[in-house]
């Protein structure tokens, strides 16, 4: 198991101590020192006092004073968030109510109702009832409940989270991979819904810190050693534009800036690239000095200067001063091509757009006049909140997957025919786009014509797309919608109208059952419903009346329950009929010395199986999550389902390693691009099976166009002889690029 390198040991006196804390919190109050108005320095000092006392005996993991933690997420609200001094004195308090003896009544008393209700917020859920729900899933749902009410909340939660991430070192190995996991699959995308862009790309450098250590570290260095390079480069390409923006009487600033190590690392994934390929590993920024009213005339005139020194790749131009995004950002992005043959991309920004890309919503209260991006933080809010109030939303994982892909996804833009603008998340069907108009309309949806051709309800858009939908009356929302949307909305609507129809269907199930209980003299009281409910092991009454009424369940087994007065009795549960029962398939037992040891309750060596999704194999950075009857399965951390894993069920992870072992050969699979040339076939499989006598058990090579592709499957024994065999084979004359497969099943 790799470990990240550990701070020095925590040792400072008591003096040393105090000095630290008092150290901190005067630099607290110089950060606020233009906000504060008579009485709010008593009021932080009362919130400070209050949050040192209660936390006078709490250390964090690292040994330092637990007070110092609630002082640096103060600290960053209102340095990094632009938050002021209301938020300033929730951050101090956040972490009382659960972990002291501070009430909430302590807090109003002290601090009035609007702070109590933004601590109540914060305040983590300690005791969830089902054991089954995820903790921390339910836990984000109730902080989004207070979202709503007051976006302060979720802003906080974010300073809060950024401080964690900033101090895991000191945490435990799978400690580190659940909050990371958390962090980069919920906490990033929100901080980048809420236009808050250097948290959420820090967020995401920090969690890949812990989830993949090698490749951070490696990009890490090689960004490191280009940077002398890096900067000769931005140098020569900012000088002329510099000369023709002065020439021009701008008041800008120009600079440029590498992307994060998280962009850098998609990139390379996404265009199956290698570091040195990847072209825009940073972008030039120019700030520019306009008054409000010039602001868009001054971008698109700093762009002409910029396109008639370089050629700008027309796709690359992405206009948000025209049309900002949903949550405010406002620039203009081009990408030309500089000198040497090089592609840049450029941001042209004003002073105003540069402090909402910076503080993103926070900066919004301070531009809050009627402008067009509060509108639409106000809209996204109320979505939100329509989707928490929706009457199925009780399954908080499956609330919070809808909430990933419905509100923090990049957004697209479409136009219905009147040429007015809907906004959706990327990947959004028409049939999203028929439930976004209104509900009624999207349940009667047949079909759609987008840019004026027909097309299915199913179809995905894109930005750009002019939506008409036709609807019919005879038309009515089927299970399978659901497969077609990804919006909230849509989802719950569609949930809505197909419980509505069980509704109706189970009427007659339930007429039938009055009869029934009717004929052995039983009344129809809830409890007894229930009973039978239960005792055909199904979740609520509206759904026997429905499985009665489709004639799945003929209530024979009525004769077999008691009558108690009133009261009816269940008989004890049918065995399930052998036909249809599916055993689950035994867990395959490895060799000796092949198992896991688990660090966990006990250290014994224990059953598994290696998940499809990711095909670990000994020396992968892994861990074991336990499932509802298959036992344990082995993820590598780095799996595509890992961050939802470990985000949604925390308390299922157990911390796994690979024991030592030479014997056992675990299959993986490799990708293999190159020019097609003769012999290439023989030169790959001589190196595989001839040199380093790894065994091969299946390979595809298609030729196309001078390109070939080949899979190749392999028994290893462990990652240090996969790692061996990729990088040999990248040495092959001709081959572009050898990768892992990351999520193919290889087993097919």
């Amino acid at each position: 198991m790799k470990t990240i390198e550990q701070k020095p040991k925590y040792n400072l006196t008591e003096e040393e101590e105090k000095k630290l804390i008092l150290r901190e919190y005067r630099s607290l109050l110089r950060l606020l020192k233009d906000k504060l108005k008579p009485g709010d320095k008593d009021l932080i000092r009362s919130a400070f006092e209050m949050a040192a006392e209660a936390h006078s005996s709490m250390r964090r993991k690292s040994g330092e004073p637990y007070i110092l933690h609630p002082i640096a997420v103060a600290k960053i609200c209102v340095e990094e968030i632009g938050l002021g001094v209301r938020s300033t004195i929730c951050a101090l308090l956040h972490d009382t109510v659960e972990d002291t003896d501070v009430t909430l009544q302590d807090i109003e008393r002290e601090f009035g109702s609007e702070i109590a209700r933004i601590v109540d917020g914060l305040t983590k859920i300690s005791n969830v009832i089902d054991v089954k729900a995820s903790a921390q899933a339910e836990n984000f749902r109730k902080i989004l409940l207070t979202l709503t009410d007051d976006p302060r909340v979720i802003l906080i939660k974010l300073a809060d989270r950024l401080n964690n991430m900033r101090t895991l070192d000191s945490m435990k190995r799978e400690k580190q991979l659940k909050i990371a996991s958390e962090t980069v699959y919920i906490f990033a995308p929100l901080a980048h819904r809420l236009g808050l862009y250097a948290i959420k790309t820090e967020l995401e450098d920090l969690a890949m810190k812990y989830l993949e250590p090698d490749t951070y570290k490696e990009i890490a260095r090689k960004l490191a050693e280009t940077k002398r390079e890096r900067t000769r480069y931005i140098n020569e390409f900012i000088k002329p534009i510099k000369e023709k923006l002065e020439k021009n009487n701008f008041k800008f600033e120009i600079f440029g800036r590498p992307k994060n190590i998280h962009s850098i690392w998609n990139k390379m994934k996404k265009k199956g690239v290698s570091f040195e390929e990847v072209y825009d590993l940073f972008a030039i920024r120019i700030i520019l000095d306009s008054s409000p009213e010039k602001e868009k005339e001054d971008c698109w005139k700093v762009y002409s200067l910029i396109t008639d020194e370089y050629t700008p790749s027309i796709e690359r131009l992405r206009d948000w001063v025209s049309n900002p995004k949903s949550n405010g950002y406002e620039a203009l992005h081009t990408t030309v091509m500089g000198p040497r043959g090089r592609w840049v991309e450029v941001q042209i920004r004003t002073r105003r757009m540069n402090e909402i890309a910076e503080k993103g919503l926070a900066a919004h209260w301070k531009y809050k006049e009627g402008s067009q991006s509060e509108n639409r933080f106000d809209k996204w809010f109320q979505q939100i909140r329509e989707a928490l109030n929706s009457k199925d939303a009780d399954d908080s994982v499956a609330f919070l997957q809808d909430f990933k892909t419905s509100f923090l996804a990049e957004e697209i833009y479409v136009y219905t025919p009147k040429g007015d603008i809907k906004m959706l998340p990327a990947g959004s069907s028409a049939l999203d786009f028929a439930f976004a108009i209104h509900s009624a309309i999207g349940a009667k949806t047949i079909g759609a014509k987008v840019n004026h051709k027909l097309v299915p309800i199913s179809y995905k858009l894109s930005s750009g797309d002019q939506v008409e939908i036709i609807t019919s009356n005879k038309q009515s929302p089927s299970e399978d919608w659901l497969k077609f949307v990804i919006t909230a909305k849509a989802k719950n609507k569609i949930k809505e109208a197909l419980k509505e129809e069980k509704r109706k269907i189970g009427e007659e199930g339930k007429y039938t059952l009055h009869r029934k209980l009717e004929a052995m003299g039983v009344p129809m009281y809830p409890g007894n419903v229930e009973t039978i409910a239960q005792y055909y092991k199904l979740n609520s009454n509206l759904e026997l009346y429905y499985q009665i009424a489709i004639k799945n369940i003929d209530l024979k087994e009525l004769k077999d329950f008691k009558v108690m007065g009133d009261r009816l009795e269940a008989p004890a549960p049918p065995k399930p009929a052998e036909s249809k029962t599916e055993s689950a398939p035994p867990l395959p037992t490895p060799a000796k010395d092949a198992e896991l040891i688990i660090f966990g309750e006990s250290s014994d060596k224990i059953v598994y199986t290696l998940a499809n999704c990711c095909k670990p194999i000994p020396g992968d950075d892994v861990f074991g999550f336990v499932t509802t009857g298959k036992g344990l399965t082995i993820h590598r951390t780095n799996c595509p389902n890992a961050p939802k894993l470990m985000a949604n069920y925390g308390h299922r992870i157990v911390k796994t390693k690979w024991a030592k072992n030479k014997e056992i050969s675990f299959l993986t699979g490799i990708k293999i691009v190159g020019i097609d040339d003769v012999g290439m076939v023989s030169k790959i499989t001589n190196l595989i099976s001839g040199e380093l006598k790894i065994n091969i058990a299946a390979l595809t090579i298609e030729a196309q166009e001078g390109l070939f592709e080949g899979n190749i499957k392999v028994f290893v024994h462990d990652k240090e002889e996969l790692d061996e065999l990729v990088r040999r084979l990248g040495e092959v004359d001709g081959v572009e690029s050898v990768s892992r497969y990351d999520t193919e099943d290889i087993s097919k």
